[in-house]
């Protein structure tokens, strides 16, 4: 099964992530299918720039958002 997920990035303290779709029964440190935006929480206000085509295309191939993906997709408006 596929899944839109996060992926922490960054050092102790300074966290970064990455939005990537990859397969829920590898890790989450296995290789990701595709990257498709970023969210970082340290930004004041937070940024987040994820590819809404990307997302639609892989949902329609089936892939599952997690509960954070799903708020934060919600929340912005279409990234450039």
């Amino acid at each position: 099964m596929l899944k839109i997920r996060l992926r922490r990035m960054g050092t102790t303290n300074r966290p970064f992530y990455r939005v990537v779709v990859s397969d829920s029964r590898r890790a989450t440190t296995a290789s990701a299918l595709e990257e498709i935006g970023h969210y970082d929480p340290r930004k004041n206000p937070p940024q987040v720039e994820i590819d809404r085509a990307r997302v639609e295309y892989w949902v329609g191939q089936g892939a599952q958002m997690s509960d954070t993906v799903r708020q934060l997709v919600g929340r912005k408006p279409a990234a450039v």
